[in-house]
């Protein structure tokens, strides 16, 4: 029920049978509005019925139909309250043996600790995983970043599911949950985040993607947790909030060499390559990485501005040591520490998701660099965002990535990021919405 990629997704990543959005830095999207602000004079509530009256009858989305998930057609009905849909069961009765596979497959546990499962996992992904629409990029999760991913504090081993042939154990599809505090409004609920759903290729005529999201719903019920986050490039029932891609050129000539992006009319390779540059140091006093001692500042930093929107996680220090210390090619994260008084007044982080370059004789690899938690309280945000961009150039980064979620809207345009294709739709499985939230209103970002 998470992830967090601008090619494409299906529940909780992808199965790769639905693509979806492109990466490119060009075609911005339109939002879609919540209540009660409309965009172009079309509610969130008219797009949903159009979205469902082009659909055909045999299209509709007849597994989520089935699914404690909010409807189109509930969207706005004030008497419908907010919060779960479903009550919780009592774990006694939740279904006790795993669900049933076509017979050449069974079902496995992939311990990603493991170097030969991890190395499984990792080529499973990297073969199988979300592409774009044009099959010129692909994600390629490291084995570290998987790692970072999949083990936060009080993990499940139990959620990282995988599907194997009996014949020769070939791993042939993923999925996993993480456990994650988020608050909606004012309640804060354990809940799973479910990511990596991945089947191979040659198998996707098996309608394996609904077993398998089945089977990891069966687990984390059996852990007494009974809502989730999630995140798809594509439109299901229903989406809390949906976010549009901006990409911020770190490298321009390769992006453009590869297709990523292109050069703008009347505009030489040159007058791009200064338009894009950057100063080679950040210029904030006191802008440096951060550190173990910095955990319980950033903590409290983190708590304080997230409580200003309606979703986002709720983290304590174990989460924040977890999520945002470094780590090598996985995460960076930088504060400013006050000069004169020491005080830690500003925070920013991205992390690191790298892409294949396929059928490219010149580059192999996109690195991507993807806007996390930034704070804002002394430093203005364009400034530390500008910071940012400065430190991963100085890494080898070839392009930042943002959602325009929390503030970052702030900052987008007149940082130089373009508008892409790619859409990413918030979903919350067995809770209701009453209406879909602005990108400003959304404090969470899934991987």
């Amino acid at each position: 029920m998470s992830g967090g990629d601008e090619y494409s997704s299906g529940f909780a990543g992808s199965s790769g049978d639905d693509q979806n959005p492109t990466p490119s830095v060009s075609n911005p999207s339109s939002e879609v509005a919540a209540d009660p602000p409309s965009i172009d004079g079309a509610s969130i509530d008219a797009m949903a019925h159009k979205i469902q009256e082009s659909l055909s009858l045999s299209k509709r989305h007849r597994f989520w139909e089935t699914q404690p998930v909010s409807q189109f057609k509930d969207l706005g009905d004030t008497f419908i309250p907010e919060g779960p849909i479903d009550p919780p069961t009592p774990v006694s009765e939740v279904k006790k043996v795993p669900y049933n596979l076509p017979a050449l497959y069974e079902w496995t546990t992939c311990d990603i600790q493991d170097d030969a499962t991890a190395a499984e996992v990792y080529n499973l992904l990297s073969s199988n995983y979300v592409e774009d629409d044009e099959n010129m990029f692909r994600f390629n999760y490291s084995k570290e970043f998987l790692c970072w991913a999949l083990r936060p504090p009080g993990y499940f081993k139990s959620w990282h599911i995988g599907v194997r042939v009996k014949a020769n154990k070939k791993l042939v599809a993923f999925i996993t949950g993480v456990p994650a505090k988020i608050r909606v409004r004012t309640d804060v609920i354990l809940m799973a985040e479910v990511n990596f759903l991945c089947v191979h290729k040659k198998l996707r005529s098996k309608r394996l993607a609904p077993v398998l999201i089945k089977e990891v719903t069966r687990r984390i019920h059996l852990e007494d947790i009974w809502q989730a986050a999630y995140t798809a490039g594509i439109v299901l029932p229903t989406p809390i909030a949906t976010c549009q891609y901006w990409h911020r050129s770190l490298n321009p000539k390769k992006l453009i060499d590869v297709g990523f992006s292109r050069l703008g009319p009347r505009m030489t390779m040159s007058r791009t390559i200064r338009l894009f540059k950057l100063p080679s140091l950040p210029a904030t006093p006191g802008f440096r990485k951060m550190e173990l001692r910095d955990i319980p500042p950033v903590t409290r930093l983190l708590k304080e501005y997230l409580s200003k929107f309606a979703v986002a996680p709720f983290f304590d220090e174990m989460d924040v040591e977890h999520w945002l210390l470094p780590r090598e090619d996985v995460v960076n994260s930088y504060l400013v520490e006050s000069p004169e008084n020491h005080e830690i007044t500003d925070f920013c982080s991205f992390y690191t998701l790298p892409s294949s370059i396929l059928n490219n004789s010149n580059h192999s690899t996109l690195k991507a660099a993807y806007s996390f938690y930034n704070i804002s309280t002394k430093t203005p945000l364009q400034q530390l965002m500008n910071d940012a961009l400065i430190v991963a150039k100085q890494k080898d980064y070839d392009v930042f990535n943002a959602l325009d979620a929390m503030e970052n809207e702030s900052f987008l345009k007149e940082l130089k990021f373009g508008p892409g294709d790619g859409m990413l739709h918030y979903y919350l499985y067995n809770y209701r919405l009453r209406y879909a939230l602005l990108p400003s209103e959304l404090g969470l970002v899934l991987l």
